[in-house]
């Protein structure tokens, strides 16, 4: 099944924890060329749970294909969600599944909010947002501007046409607080980041989101930043490995060989064969583990590791993180085996 299918019925993709949220879609908004803006909220008239500026909902499709949307509202609102599509022309089919089938009044199933991109003190904020990335940005705006905070957004994107928010950015572009960049297309007339980027005023945080040229393209112009004052939120896998993943010499050979996981807490071992990652392998045992983007992105399946040297292919762990937690969608082992807290 590669799409929603129109006898969609949702009440089967609810999970019987609670993780889950029954919600109806009440507004459709047309944002640019293929971005729709909707509006969830309960059916039943309810609040939604709480989230923080940065949150994601996860959507869930009865094929089981997951996808991850930004809430782009204030986080004050309890009353909805508002979250923005972009129909890919070339992908997976989940955004044109939606433009589709998804109309107003359609039931629909997300997760709770999870929050892998937080807001955090600082002196003065730099937004940068490219293409769909703008979307988890929307939500600092509105933080920063009800707390009088510091702060500029520079919005990259192709044409006026495929530009979101417009409406809602008129204000801050005629304060100073916005600039909305346009490229038509035209690699020569792109954001010259590295000029925006080579000086790091004191106690300015940078936060940026966009497509994966655009994200290389600002981790580039940023080397010189401390580590402590880049965030970041990848919506697709990067095209190349981060530099900090990428090693060579002998404790690189033999990362495509299998390895073995053992689960400390159900006393069993699991082999991972080359090809597979620990959450297939985990599965054909009869383990459920819970997943989400399964590429490393969002953090679902952060998993505690007690001995061995994971691997890790993820995108979103901190160095801290990592010395305790693995993502097992993405990783593998640099020794032998790795034994989890599962």
């Amino acid at each position: 099944m590669s799409d929603l299918p129109e006898r969609y019925s949702p009440h089967d993709l609810l999970a019987q924890d609670g993780a889950r949220l029954l919600v109806r879609v009440r507004q459709i908004t047309f944002q640019g060329e293929n971005l729709n803006e909707y509006e969830l909220v309960d059916p039943n008239g309810h609040e939604l749970p709480p989230f923080t500026a940065g949150s994601h909902v996860d959507l869930y499709f009865r094929d089981g294909r997951v996808r991850q949307y930004s809430l782009c509202n204030p986080e004050w609102e309890r009353s909805r969600y508002r979250v923005v599509v972009q129909r890919a022309l070339t992908g997976r089919g989940g955004s044109r599944a939606i433009f589709e089938r998804v109309h107003v009044g359609r039931l629909l199933v997300i997760s709770r909010p999870r929050n892998r991109f937080p807001l955090k003190a600082a002196t003065r904020y730099l937004l940068l947002g490219g293409g769909i990335g703008i979307t988890p940005l929307m939500s600092f705006v509105s933080k920063l501007q009800r707390e009088q905070s510091d702060f500029k957004l520079i919005y990259c994107a192709r044409s006026p046409e495929l530009t979101a928010f417009r409406n809602e950015l008129g204000e801050l572009i005629g304060q100073g607080k916005a600039l909305l960049h346009h490229d038509n297309g035209d690699p020569s007339r792109a954001l010259n980041l590295e000029e925006l980027l080579k000086n790091h005023p004191a106690g300015t945080h940078l936060y940026y989101c966009g497509p994966p040229g655009f994200m290389r393209a600002v981790e580039m112009s940023t080397k010189h930043w401390p580590a402590s004052s880049l965030h970041f939120e990848h919506f697709t896998p990067p095209s190349g490995p981060r530099d900090s993943d990428v090693e060579s010499g002998p404790e690189r050979t033999g990362l495509k060989s299998g390895f073995e996981v053992h689960l400390k807490r159900r006393g069993i071992s699991v082999v991972v064969p080359e090809g597979r990652t620990i959450v297939d392998a985990l599965r054909e045992r009869g383990v459920e583990v819970p997943t989400s983007c399964e590429a490393g992105l969002c953090g679902t399946c952060r998993t505690e590791y007690l001995e061995g040297e994971p691997d890790h292919r993820d995108y979103i762990l901190t160095p801290d993180e990592r010395t305790k937690y693995v993502l097992i969608c993405c990783a593998r082992a640099k020794s032998g085996s790795l034994t989890l807290d599962l």
